[in-house]
């Protein structure tokens, strides 16, 4: 119980200061930006990442709308690698109407052979956490518990033009998970949806 109420005053927290991280103005020098505001929409379906990109996920009436930002932490020197901190503000309504907040640090690959043609770059956040004001009546168990604390995971693929390197439209999994039952035991996958967003640099 302590636990969880420390962990609620953390996201708490977290929720005041991301607005501020979204509206903090930053300069970048050169073509390397370091920090982005976006925002991205999506549709609820029922598999996990894996079985959506398998072609097996089925879409149901629950959407989620999110404000995303983004911190560079890190850039290798002689890769197109980078470490970044992602962080969301979503509201999702259909089935049931909740807000969410999620936190994930997200590794960066943009070294794709077509870039002069198409920038491309992969985003994968793995290991994050996210927070609902309720619990979802798509992520409960049998017993019909659920959490409102979850891991956070995502993978996005963006796309901009090589003129336009600060423009990016980009899609995204957007995945509540228990990570292999370590959060929790009530046997719920949590919720995933497949969005479409666009994103500005700074």
């Amino acid at each position: 119980m302590m636990a969880d109420i420390i962990l609620r005053k953390h996201m708490l927290r977290t929720c005041m200061l991301l607005p501020a991280f979204l509206i903090c103005p930053a300069s970048a020098s050169g073509e390397e930006r370091d920090w982005s505001m976006g925002v991205y929409a999506g549709q609820y379906y029922d598999t996990e990442p894996a079985g959506f990109s398998q072609g097996k996920a089925d879409y149901l009436n629950q959407y989620l709308v999110a404000l995303t930002a983004s911190k560079t932490l890190w850039r290798a020197q002689t890769l197109p690698l980078s470490l970044e901190m992602d962080g969301v503000l979503g509201f999702q309504f259909g089935l049931a109407s909740l807000q969410e907040i999620a936190v994930a640090p997200a590794v960066r690959w943009s070294g794709f052979p077509w870039n002069e043609t198409l920038q491309t770059a992969v985003r994968v956040g793995p290991l994050g956490l996210s927070y609902t004001t309720s619990v979802s009546p798509l992520e409960r168990g049998q017993n019909g518990n659920g959490s409102q604390t979850l891991n956070f995971f995502f993978v996005e693929l963006g796309f901009s033009l090589p003129e336009m390197k600060s423009q990016q439209i980009f899609l995204r999994l957007h995945h509540r998970c228990s990570f292999y039952d370590l959060i929790n035991t009530y046997g719920a996958n949590g919720e995933d949806f497949f969005a479409l967003g666009y994103r500005q640099y700074y």
